[in-house]
């Protein structure tokens, strides 16, 4: 039985992800309405993807009774209130990353989907690529003996002209916006917290980063630096190193290639969709969909691969790197 999905904005990463979709067997995911503060915004997403139906508000989706679960694709000041919105209606919900703009917004986030017994997950896409599965097994394996050292940065010119980086009451800077990709890669390798950090970066005029770097330790001589950037192109690679090799995971948000321990390079190929893709790699975003519909069918309220806990600690990493390099946004009040 398909899983069927509602999705709240129009914008282009949610017209990547049901793109994505659409590259999965048919019959397991049916996207029945979409949701936008423009009407005309909706109508034309719904008309590109055979959508059944269109709403001018994100109230009219979660009242939608065909709708079972809801892909939250706003900006990310909006996470919250949508998110609570669909919960408060019964829908099971995937917020794009990050899942609120710090740990106090996502705690009550997911406080209360607990208290309704709904699916949350923060949709870290990056963890449900086969890549990332493959690479755990090396690590579990000893392949790599003790992990000392991971490294990734992330950065691409001209974001310092981009809305939604630039602007602090859209929730910007390059740390939530994409240093929460290098947080989770460091957690998600380390699987612990990180005993200290010490951050640094470059302010606008808004008050938010458009640089970032900072190393964290956690302990037995383990170590993590990491660099985000709006201002420079950076290799979007990341390398983890131990006492006997290491991994290099290229283009390590959504990634299809490692060099792994031996040298080789390992690659796994993702399908052509219908339509175009607004980001590079996007189609990797059929993986965690299909995590979520697995999820939900099993009557789960997380994910063992983003668990809340996990968004909670990813958020407080957040929080902990932004308030060391002066980023503060209202909602932290």
């Amino acid at each position: 039985m398909a899983l069927k999905w509602g999705i709240a904005s129009a914008g282009k990463i949610s017209h990547d992800f049901v793109n994505a979709m659409g590259t999965l067997s048919e019959g397991i995911h049916h996207v029945v309405a979409v949701a936008a503060r423009d009407l005309d915004r909706a109508e034309d997403f719904a008309k590109r993807f055979d959508i059944p139906k269109a709403y001018g508000s994100y109230k009219e989706l979660a009242q939608d009774p065909d709708v079972e679960v809801v892909y939250v694709g706003t900006l990310n000041p909006q996470h919250l209130e949508v998110g609570l919105l669909m919960l408060e209606h019964g829908k099971h919900v995937l917020v794009e990353k990050p899942l609120c703009l710090n740990e106090k917004q996502a705690q009550q986030l997911i406080t209360y989907a607990e208290q309704k017994k709904l699916f949350l997950m923060e949709a870290i896409w990056s963890r449900f690529f086969p890549s990332y599965q493959y690479v755990r097994n090396q690590i579990k394996n000893g392949m790599l003996g003790d992990i000392t050292m991971v490294e990734a940065d992330i950065g691409s010119e001209g974001l310092d002209k981009v809305a939604r980086i630039a602007k602090k009451d859209l929730g910007g800077g390059t740390v939530v916006d994409l240093g929460v990709y290098l947080i989770q890669f460091c957690q998600w390798v380390y699987e612990q917290a990180p005993k200290s950090i010490n951050a640094r970066g470059t302010l606008n005029e808004e008050g938010v980063d458009l640089e970032m770097f900072a190393e964290m330790t956690y302990g037995d001589n383990k170590m993590a630096k990491i660099k985000s950037s709006g201002l420079t192109k950076l290799s979007r690679n990341a390398r983890i190193v131990g006492t006997k090799g290491q991994i290099t995971l290229l283009n390590f948000n959504g990634s299809t290639t490692i060099i792994d321990v031996d040298g080789t390079q390992k690659t796994w190929s993702l399908p052509q969709a219908q339509h175009y893709f607004n980001l590079s790699g996007s189609c990797g975003l059929r993986y965690e969909a299909e995590e979520v519909r697995k999820c939900i069918r099993e009557g789960k309220m997380e994910s063992n691969l983003v668990t809340h806990n996990e968004s909670l600690l990813i958020a407080r990493i957040e929080d902990e790197i932004r308030k060391q390099i002066g980023v503060k946004y209202p909602e932290d009040d």
